[in-house]
């Protein structure tokens, strides 16, 4: 079972990642982008951070969110809002138990992931966050690593995808050739779950 803590844990992993990797996110985002996605995430996962060290929630759902309303109140662009959707509706699906199984939290990533297509009107294929997130919670029915690992390589397939989604999709064929910022993005957070799972 998986208490409040597990999940502060989660949050503040992801954004020790996104600090880490914030410079590749905006690079990632210069040709097909604003190049603000890295500035834009470490910004909003920083102020998640503070948020749970001021006023640590004490179930897991409500550590989520708290962390999805942190998200859009200080992430610019459409990241504030779609990141901000998956958290705050798996938190929602989780909602005032104390601890959650591995299932319940699959099945309220589920939610969360769907919330996040119907807000953005994206599927996988597209070249967005979906490109990992949907491979991603497929994948938690295997493990944890499974899943990081499952986001990754969705990630990487956005590569020759033509964006249909998103500020990219204005590039038309240009968009092709390029990682997707956002599922990159994702996959750091699949990935930080796993390393939290990892670690017990």
């Amino acid at each position: 079972m998986r208490d409040a803590d597990f999940f502060r844990r989660w949050m503040t992993t992801t954004a020790a990642a996104v600090e880490r990797e914030a410079d590749r996110l905006t690079e990632l985002d210069s040709p097909i982008g604003d190049a603000d996605h890295g500035s834009n995430m470490l910004r909003g996962f920083t102020a998640v951070r503070v948020a749970l060290e001021a006023d640590p929630p004490t179930t897991p759902g409500a550590v989520l969110q708290l962390a999805g309303r942190t998200l859009i109140s200080t992430v610019g662009g459409a990241s504030g809002p779609l990141y901000g959707m998956l958290l705050r509706r798996t938190g929602k699906d989780l909602g005032d138990a104390v601890e959650v199984s591995d299932d319940d939290l699959r099945k309220a990533l589920y939610a969360g992931v769907g919330a996040v297509a119907q807000l953005g009107g994206a599927a996988p294929g597209d070249k967005t966050m979906l490109d990992a997130l949907v491979p991603g919670v497929a994948a938690l029915s295997t493990s944890y690593r499974a899943a990081g690992d499952a986001a990754e390589n969705g990630a990487r397939a956005t590569v020759p995808i033509l964006a249909r989604k998103g500020r990219a999709s204005y590039l038309g064929e240009r968009s092709i050739g390029h990682q997707d910022p956002g599922a990159t993005s994702s996959a750091l957070v699949l990935a930080a779950l796993a390393d939290v799972a990892d670690a017990g």
